[in-house]
Formats: structure tokens, sequence, C-alpha cells
């Protein structure tokens, strides 16, 4: 059966695409809540740097898997009961993180948190596009780093400054959960429910033809994106406060804030350029940005440091971007949803496994040594992406 758009009013439309995109913004914020806290796990719990990697991955495989299999069924069972799902999870979640007394209960609130998010991402996403056409997709765009930036300046605020560091971000978060909650009967259905929920739930993993060549040729930047961002989000507030000398949360979770304000911009001052122009900017910017991070790093200089993260996070924000832009065009219409999955499972792999091998490197090489490495791996996969992005302009010149 093929699923039809419901009408709506202006006033739903707006109503609907603000909902989506405060709640997707929200969904990414507790993601990275527990970021600047996990230097506080770490004495409290007496974790090591490998089990902090664990946590973190933990979120990302129950992202990706509810992404591969849950994503798509508000487009047959209707937008709403999927928003309804995801935010019950996560309150769930948070509620978990506020008890968390170990590992094992830190673990279970990411897989908890990361099945809500895998659900909510695509469900918001689809209700922002529902609402407003024309705007959705730079909505889309920023709302995860706009969430990673609000969740990890939070979580450093209220874990420097606030009483019950272990709790306080998870409460707030937990009472803008409920709020939504008690918002969502006000919110229009955009989609009529349709047959075809359980087909829907085998993951499609499929790459067109075409899509190949750019997807390979992309492939190392992309690993290089995600896997910085899965290094800054889970090892980085450690580091940093190694680094700076300075004990304070809120440095590790600043660092974070730094990279995701960054990201965001980079989506608005990149987002006019030609995508191939973009991609080539963003890279540089991100090979100079780890580059510089790392040169803070090792000189312990935290002003190094906050400007490298903020240079990278230009490479961040706009390699991501403009990855989307090049590759999504060159599926059809029935082909894209295999095509994103495909380009999922690459991009939370990058996230979640270099970022865990490197928790489990430190415990022999030492945080500052496992850094280096990791930093010059990424420098490395950026550079074969710049010398290969290259490639394509003398087959098209062929064509043409």
């Amino acid at each position: 059966m093929t699923q039809h758009a419901l009408p709506l009013t202006d006033a739903s439309a707006a109503r609907i695409t603000l909902y989506g995109f405060i709640c997707a913004t929200l969904f990414s914020a507790t993601s990275s809540a527990p970021t600047p806290l996990y230097p506080l796990y770490r004495s409290l719990y007496h974790l090591s740097p490998a089990m902090i990697t664990v946590i973190f991955a933990s979120y990302a495989f129950a992202l990706l898997l509810a992404l591969l299999t849950l994503g798509r069924l508000s487009d047959f069972v209707g937008r709403r009961a999927m928003m309804l799902a995801a935010l019950l999870c996560n309150a769930a979640a948070l509620a978990i993180f506020m008890l968390a007394h170990s590992a094992d209960m830190l673990i279970l609130a990411r897989v908890i948190q990361g099945l809500a998010t895998g659900i909510a991402l695509p469900t918001f996403g689809a209700a922002i596009l529902d609402g407003n056409k024309v705007r959705g997709p730079l909505l889309n765009s920023v709302t995860a780093f706009l969430g990673l930036l609000a969740g990890s300046l939070a979580g450093a605020t209220l874990v420097t400054y606030a009483p019950f560091p272990t709790v306080s971000i998870y409460a707030l978060l937990f009472m803008l959960m409920l709020l939504a909650l008690a918002l969502l009967p006000l919110m229009p259905e955009t989609v009529t429910p349709v047959s075809g929920a359980l087909s829907a739930l085998k993951p499609q993993i499929a790459v067109p033809p075409r899509a190949l060549g750019p997807l390979l040729r992309l492939l190392p930047v992309n690993i290089a994106t995600w896997a910085l961002g899965g290094f800054y989000l889970s090892l980085m507030p450690t580091l940093a406060i190694l680094a700076t000398g300075s004990d304070s949360p809120f440095i590790g979770g600043g660092v974070v804030s730094t990279l995701m304000l960054s990201a965001t911009a980079s989506v608005f001052l990149f987002r006019r350029l030609p995508p191939p122009r973009a991609l080539s900017l963003g890279t540089l910017a991100l090979i100079g940005g780890v580059a510089v991070t790392l040169s803070g790093i090792n000189h312990h200089l935290s002003t190094l440091l906050f400007l490298g993260t903020a240079i990278a996070g230009q490479g961040f924000g706009s390699v991501f971007s403009t990855i989307m832009k090049i590759v999504m065009p060159l599926a059809e219409s029935h082909q894209r949803a295999g095509l994103f999955a495909a380009f999922l499972v690459e991009s939370y792999l990058a996230f979640a496994l270099p970022a865990m091998v490197a928790g489990f490197a430190v415990l022999q090489l030492g945080l500052t040594a496992t850094a280096n490495y990791y930093c010059l791996g990424i420098l490395l996969m950026a550079t074969l992406s710049l010398l290969a992005g290259r490639m394509p302009a003398g087959s098209r010149a062929e064509r043409g």
C-alpha cells in the first residue's frame, strides 16, 4: 500500500516542524550529556578508559541497530506512535542514568538511549520534512550538532557547578522529556498508517552501482570524520583534563562543545558552495584542525587544543553534510533506503570501533600516546580522501 501525506494547515505544519526540530535536538543533547561525566565516572566507579569506550560504543551499536530495523516504522504506523515510543524509551534511559552506580547500569542506560535515539532521529526528521519541505533539509542537518553542543555544554556546566553532579543533567533532561510527552497529543499526525510494518523491520542495505565509486572515494574522509566524533565523545574529556592540567569537568565538556558549535556553524558557512569545493575545504579544515589539536595535546597548551578543535569542527560539520549531498542523489527513490542504511553502517562503525580500540590501547600506551596514534590515523585517512577526490575530475572531463 502507498503512504499518503495528510493535509496540514499552515499553523499545524509550523507546529509539527517546530516540535520535531526541538525534539530531535533534545535527543541529540541527551546522547552527549554523559560525555562530560566520564572522568567523574572513572573516579567514582574505578573505570578504565577501555570501559569508558565500551559504555560509549554500546550507545552507538544500539543506535545503529534501531536505525536499521525501527527507523522506517513511522512511515507505516504513523509519526506520533513512534514519537511516543522514542520519548518513553529515552525517559526510561534517563531514569536509569539517575540511579546508576556501576558500569553495568551505565551500559544499560546507554543501550536503551541508543535504541530511543535510533527511533527518534528518523521519525522526528521525517516530521520536520512533513511540515516544511523547503527548510526541512537544513533543519535536519543542524539538529544533531546543536543537540550535541547543548548536551555537552549543559552536562559540563551542571557537573561542575550543580549539586548531585551524576543526577542533575539527567533530571533536567527527564523533565524536558516529560514536557515533550505532554505536548505530543497536541501535534498533528502527518501520514496515514499503511500495512507493511513487519517488512520494514528488515534492514535494506544496498549500494547502487553508480553510487559505489563516489562512496568508496569518500570512505576515508567519512571514516576520519566519524572517528573524530567518536574520540571526542568518549576519551577527549579525560584527555583534555590531562593535557591542560585542570581538574575541572568543564574543560572536557567545553572542548566537545567547541567541536559541535564549530560543526553547526560550518553547515551554514559551506552550504552554498559546490559540493566538491565544500568537501575539499572541509577535509583541509579537518586535517589542519587535528594537527593543531595534536600540538596542543603534546605541548599541554589549552589555547591550541581549543583552536584546533574549532578548526576541526569546521571539517566535521561540512564533510558530513557534503557527503550526504554528493552520495544520496546518486540513488533512485526506491534505492535510497538501502544506500542510506549502508552509509549509516559504515559511519557508525567508524564512530564506535576506533574509539573502543583506542580505549583498550590506553592500557598499554597511555592516553597521550594513544591520542597521537589515533589522530595520525585520522590525518592519514583524510589525506587519502583529499588525493582521491581529485580523481573524478578527469573522468568527468572524458565524459564531457
